[in-house]
């Protein structure tokens, strides 16, 4: 029988995080000054230098089966490249998204009646990260993303977030560092390059999150980048613009639901782990390996691992593997059980 997947503890995964949320750069906008950056975090380290290695290589995967035509066809797409800043690969999950107006007069916006790939595995595990980490809120808990994979000078011109999409959503960074630009206006100086009023570097491994001025008043953009990069960003779709036939994910919609329910007061809490776990139907997972392995796991790797024939158990490199925890955390500050401050390893 294999080794039940340990969980991520709060001291392995939480402590290394690093926030920042006070950005700050004003403007005027229609006759008063703003702070354009506000409703910006940054956070760094939220994934390891293991778990990016995973999750590139699983990005890696999705593109070649999108060249190969394995996905939707509005899953994957790959403009030719004819100049500096064109041509960026771009992955979509959960809805098909116009930047601009198709060729079947679909306007901006999600296309409710196109349908395109679900999220993989290895994306609903990092959209569950998010919310347990409370980098995003439960009330947005992602129900799609697009991936994109930039090769050396691609961009992404200015532009705000469709309103088809909530507030906040995200942005996770791999493979190479690039700086993200911010600004009431900008202006292209060239191919690739834009003026803007203030820039924020994009570690590898960090999560950006976009709310406030800085989701709507401010535009953003990314720069034609010196080396090949990855982002994925995840966001929730409006209610009411959800593309017909949608099926969301059950673990992410298990995270929705329980955002719903009523709040537990002392009168009704329960006096033990177990017993708060049977409450929020987490089935009692710690008590015994049985009851692990019933567990559904999402590990990052688990679509290169299956078509390389390893099983869920084994991780590429023969070692314990990546796996996200469906445990609760603490909010970012707090903390950890072990008694060590976070940020501190």
């Amino acid at each position: 029988m294999s080794t039940p997947t340990p969980a991520l503890l709060p001291d392995e995964g939480m402590a290394r995080v690093r926030r920042k949320k006070d950005f700050r750069h004003m403007e005027r906008v229609d006759g008063r000054m703003l702070n354009i950056l506000q409703g910006l975090e940054l956070h760094a380290n939220v994934f390891s230098p293991d778990e990016q290695q995973k999750i590139v290589a699983c990005v890696l995967d999705l593109q070649d089966q999108g060249r190969r035509g394995r996905l939707r066809e509005r899953t994957y797409s790959e403009p030719r490249k004819w100049m500096r800043g064109k041509g960026r690969a771009t992955i979509q999950f959960g809805c098909c998204y116009n930047y601009a107006a198709d060729r079947d007069g679909n306007p901006p916006g999600i296309v409710r009646d196109e349908a395109v790939d679900p999220l993989p595995p290895l994306l609903a595990a990092m959209a569950r990260r998010l919310v347990l980490w409370r980098l995003l809120p439960p009330a947005c808990v992602p129900d799609s993303c697009i991936v994109n994979v930039y090769d050396v000078d691609d961009c992404i011109p200015p532009h705000v977030d469709h309103h088809d999409f909530l507030r906040p959503f995200c942005t996770a960074s791999f493979l190479a560092e690039a700086p993200i630009l911010f600004g009431k206006e900008m202006r292209v100086v060239a191919p690739g390059e834009f003026s803007a009023a203030a820039s924020i570097p994009l570690p590898v491994g960090s999560v950006l999150v976009l709310n406030g001025n800085g989701a709507d008043v401010a535009k953003h953009c990314v720069p034609a980048v010196p080396a090949k990069r990855i982002s994925i960003t995840f966001r929730k779709m409006d209610a009411s613009k959800v593309p017909y036939g949608f099926r969301p994910d059950p673990l992410l919609q298990s995270l929705a639901a329980a955002a719903v329910r009523p709040p537990m007061t002392a009168a009704s809490a329960p006096p033990n782990r177990a017993a708060w776990e049977q409450s929020n139907g987490e089935a009692a997972k710690h008590a015994t390996p049985q009851a692990q392995q019933q567990q559904p796991a999402a590990p990052l790797y688990q679509a290169a691992a299956a078509r390389a024939g390893q099983t869920q158990s084994q991780s590429p490199g023969g070692g314990v593997p990546f796996s996200l925890s469906t445990d609760e955390f603490p909010a970012l500050g707090a903390s950890p059980a072990s008694g060590r401050r976070p940020g501190r390893r």
